[in-house]
């Protein structure tokens, strides 16, 4: 699915290019925005939430049979959307719901482990299943505005999936699993992790939210809240940002696969700095000018994609029998990428006068993408269905 979306997305830019002109039912860049939230990151948890998250709540290995149908169904409803994107809203809006049917299905077993564990902590698992539940919300919002052709609602539930679902996921993950991985292979470090940190970065992004799921439905926002946006975004940025450094960045560089996981997370500062720069921007010039999509693709390429990329090389290897580490095919394919989250940033931060410059960049923004998630689903779903390396069961 990774490689499946940036291979449509990378189709439609390269006609868009040619002169080319596809047939659309969804505005473009809100069908994109739905894919590439929705697509295949809740088919990365669901592996993820089955595999760490019994672990977490002290529960047994569970059957991956659980597991085939609703994924099936996603799949099949991926299908028909992408599909019905180009013939017909109603086509789309069908084929989200065989999604979010799908996904409800799994955001419930899981919360099934959370109440059956009896692990004193379950802070963690407890907000993963919060947030999946978020995630089925956004999908069904998301498959009413399809079917009643609502683009704010479609862009409002975007938003949601976004900042209440995925993000907030990867935060919960990140919050426990980065200092646990870096104190494990640094000595040096510790696996500071307080819970309030936890809140922290959870309210961080839930603030991000709310002007989100406004925007499409009242635009501009008034300049008190743009303020109101930097006020918080400014500490923010310096705090992930320190946070990055305190949890092991430069340490970390010595080890490959801990090196992605830390690079992905910087992004995440990265983020917050710009969204500073550009609500301050909105602020002063009565939003004539911003950074346009330069801290939304910081955050999704960025942090989501970098740190997706980093835990799912990781888990396939672990659970194939493999070593831990990131060897060269792999570090090749995570420095790609981020090539291309630089590449998209860089386009949507140059002049938009220049419009061949910025084509020019956004093209090789997802070439680079396209190449970097083509080539990690290639190589590491080959691997899949086999028995393990090591000849352990599995």
């Amino acid at each position: 699915m990774l490689a499946t979306s940036a291979l449509w997305w990378c189709a439609v830019l390269l006609a868009r290019a040619w002169g080319l002109s596809p047939a659309w039912a969804v505005p473009p860049p809100a069908a994109h925005a739905l894919l590439m939230s929705q697509g295949f990151m809740p088919l990365f948890m669901a592996g993820f939430l089955f595999t760490a998250g019994p672990k977490w709540l002290g529960l047994g290995e569970q059957k991956a049979q659980r597991l085939l149908r609703p994924v099936v169904l996603m799949l099949l409803g991926w299908a028909l959307a992408i599909t019905g994107f180009h013939l017909h809203g109603l086509l789309a809006a069908t084929g989200l719901a065989l999604v979010a049917i799908g996904w409800s299905h799994i955001s419930w077993m899981f919360m099934g482990l959370v109440r059956r564990s009896r692990m004193d902590d379950r802070l963690h698992p407890g907000v993963v299943a919060v947030a999946c539940g978020v995630g089925a919300l956004a999908l069904w919002l998301a498959t009413a505005a399809l079917a009643l052709d609502l683009e704010p609602l479609l862009r409002s539930a975007t938003q949601l999936a976004l900042w209440g679902f995925a993000a907030s996921v990867f935060a919960a993950v990140s919050h426990r699993m980065i200092p646990f991985f870096g104190a494990s292979a640094v000595p040096r470090l510790d696996a500071w992790s307080p819970t309030w940190l936890l809140w922290v970065l959870l309210g961080l992004l839930w603030f991000e939210l709310l002007p989100a799921l406004v925007e499409p439905w009242w635009w501009p926002l008034p300049a008190a809240v743009r303020w109101l946006q930097v006020a918080v975004e400014i500490p923010a940025s310096v705090l992930l940002l320190w946070l990055a450094v305190r949890w092991g960045l430069v340490q970390s560089l010595k080890i490959r696969l801990l090196a992605m996981l830390h690079g992905g997370f910087f992004w995440l500062g990265l983020a917050y700095a710009l969204n500073a720069a550009s609500h301050t921007l909105m602020a002063l010039s009565g939003h004539e000018l911003s950074l346009g999509l330069a801290p939304l693709h910081a955050l999704t390429m960025g942090y989501l994609g970098a740190t997706l990329i980093a835990m799912a090389t990781r888990v396939s290897s672990g659970h194939g029998g493999r070593p831990l580490a990131a060897d060269n095919t792999a570090w090749a394919l995570y420095w790609l990428l981020q090539v291309a989250v630089l590449l998209r940033v860089l386009a949507a931060l140059w002049p938009t006068a220049q419009t061949s410059v910025v084509t020019a960049l956004t093209l090789l923004a997802v070439l680079a993408w396209t190449a970097a998630t083509t080539g990690w689903a290639l190589r590491y779903g080959g691997w899949f269905g086999r028995p393990r390396a090591d000849g352990r069961p599995g």
